[in-house]
């Protein structure tokens, strides 16, 4: 009988981990950094904006990456991470935003954070602003929708391009950069709620971050022809709730405002759609044609994205059920289960992103957020705290399993960084109760716990699949061949 092929990834995939230096660092205040839009969020997302915040708050420690990196560095090493997407904080680099000179602290301390990864074998990919930007700018310059943003942006980017060139290869402009539609103060520092924004205004605080990523990828290009540059969003693909056309336009409606993000990073120019959304919605952007010349000739090398879950549809929402994920609200899809949090899973619905977005531009693809939040229980196993978290298992398991399967389908997907390797504090609620790593952090909800680290049994599960290159994901098939 004829053997199959032993099932496996590309030879370089990147497996990895990623994370956000405002859910996991701490040190808010530490060797001169200033707060920063994230520390304005003490109750996550959908809290209270807090300027300045009052009193503790989660985030204001985290879980100690900023001190314990070494630690948790070599427990990724032993994980066998071949890639670790971290972000750096704009504010421990330049407190304000807008100042003259750098914090040399905050410097030392990416310098050698980078230069362990390196040491280890890890590949180490840069958000350049994860959903986190200094306060100052904010109070005094009223956030993106000011288009002084722009040149200060350029000068943190340009600083960390030129510092670590021949370290550093893979940089992101900016984090879900479409979530501002939902999470303003999240995305663009606007401290209203969004029935009181005028579309005009939130859109051009938009554009300026679009001028600001092309600006970022001309640089970028410029200090160094290697850097691959990419965009990233959040993208859920919305599916029609029924095959009724009303439903079915509804739903390309709903994509379309996701697309609209990626069309312009990786196609350089606003789509039609667009022209026609502020045309009926009395949207009008200040746009010059050098910004425009500037977007066409400086698109992205590659498109990254998130993936959580699918949505639905509907023309008609009156009565049918909802469900919120990270940021955006939707209708809930009936065949569908769900997580801890609501959160509805959908694996083959991630291998539908993939051929979507590789159909559309026809780019490298980086799957760079995706994970489940759950309640872990720490138990004593054989002598050892873990957690016996199969259900993370089997939730990775599921979309890589989808995500190899969009490889067959022609995709080029270059790697895969999982939402995180160790637990952190949500964006979303703010909570460590809702936990995503490997790794277990001892940090309650309440402040309260030891901060030690204790290996999940998905951090060994997830080392196996590394170590075989994904064939692992496929061991039950294989075997029975």
């Amino acid at each position: 009988m004829k053997q199959r092929l032993q099932k496996q990834f590309p030879k370089n995939f990147f497996w990895g981990g990623a994370l956000a230096a405002s859910q996991v660092e701490g040190a808010a205040t530490a060797d001169g950094k200033g707060l920063t839009t994230a520390d304005a969020l003490p109750h996550g997302v959908f809290g209270k904006v807090e300027i300045p915040p009052q009193g503790d708050y989660l985030k204001k420690i985290a879980v100690d990456f900023y001190h314990r990196y070494p630690e948790d560095l070599s427990l990724f090493a032993e994980m066998k991470l071949k890639m670790l997407r971290i972000s750096i904080s704009w504010a421990r680099i330049f407190p304000n935003g807008d100042d003259e000179t750098p914090n040399e602290k905050g410097l030392a301390f990416y310098d050698d954070l980078i230069e362990t990864l390196r040491r280890k074998g890890i590949e180490v990919m840069v958000t350049l602003e994860h959903f986190e930007f200094p306060l100052h700018l904010v109070t005094h310059y009223g956030g993106w929708k000011n288009p002084k943003l722009i040149d200060l942006y350029m000068r943190f980017v340009k600083l960390l391009f030129k510092r670590y060139q021949g370290k550093v290869k893979y940089w992101l402009t900016f984090n879900e950069i479409n979530v501002t539609l939902e999470a303003p103060f999240n995305g663009v520092g606007i401290n209203r709620s969004l029935d009181q924004i005028d579309q005009t205004e939130m859109y051009q605080a938009i554009h300026h971050q679009l001028v600001a990523s092309a600006l970022a990828v001309k640089a970028g290009h410029e200090i160094d022809s290697n850097f691959m540059i990419g965009n990233m969003v959040a993208y859920s693909p919305y599916y029609p709730l029924t095959p009724k056309p009303e439903d079915v336009l509804e739903a390309i409606q709903e994509n379309r405002k996701t697309f609209f993000f990626t069309d312009v990073q990786a196609r350089g120019t606003y789509p039609a759609y667009m022209q026609r959304y502020f045309k009926d919605n009395g949207i009008n952007l200040k746009i010059t044609k050098a910004e425009q010349q500037l977007l066409q000739e400086n698109t992205v090398d590659f498109i990254s994205f998130s993936y959580y879950m699918s949505y639905c549809a509907s023309a008609n929402k009156e009565g049918l059920e909802k469900i919120r994920g990270n940021v955006i609200s939707a209708v809930a899809n009936p065949y569908l289960k769900k997580s801890d949090w609501g959160w509805q899973i959908d694996p083959v619905g991630l291998r539908i992103a993939l051929n979507t977005l590789y159909d559309r531009y026809q780019k490298p693809l980086f799957i760079v957020e995706n994970g489940i939040g759950a309640n872990d229980d720490l138990l004593e196993v054989a002598g050892q705290k873990t957690v016996q978290d199969d259900y993370r298992i089997a939730y990775h398991k599921a979309h890589l399993q989808q995500a190899w399967e969009a490889i067959q389908d022609g995709v080029d997907l270059r790697g895969y960084t999982a939402w995180t390797p160790l637990d952190i504090v949500s964006n979303g609620v703010a909570e460590m109760k809702k936990r995503y790593g490997f790794i277990y952090v001892d940090r309650n909800n309440d402040g309260t716990g030891t901060l030690k680290r204790y290996k999940k049994k998905s951090f060994y599960w997830y080392r196996d699949v590394i170590e075989s290159n994904g064939s692992a994901l496929f061991a039950e098939d294989q075997s029975a061949n």
